[in-house]
């Protein structure tokens, strides 16, 4: 019914390899999409990261005036961490 071969027993006792199946799964991917997407996501965490220090530093004197509990060091860093998960995104979407 089915068309094709059995496996038999022995095969479906030890488990398939990940690597392998991750390749399965992964399909083909033409260069000019991988370019598009890679340089969308870098140039999204550009863009994250320029407007976002540039907004934070508008609003500096607000931020410091609040005293609350996040202050510039840490929105700072959680702007960069945000545009490094971009860029990461973008370099994986290029090349891996």
């Amino acid at each position: 019914m089915s068309g094709g071969k059995v496996p038999t027993v022995g095969s479906l006792d030890k488990p398939e390899d990940l690597k392998e199946l991750l390749k399965q799964d992964r399909g083909d991917d033409c260069t000019p999409c991988r370019v598009i997407g890679g340089g969308a996501f870098l140039g999204l965490a550009a863009y994250s990261y320029l407007s976002g220090q540039r907004e934070l530093e508008k609003n500096r004197a607000q931020i410091i005036a609040k005293k609350a509990m996040f202050g510039m060091r840490s929105r700072r860093f959680g702007i960069a961490a945000t545009s490094m998960g971009l860029a990461w995104l973008g370099i994986w979407r290029l090349f891996l």
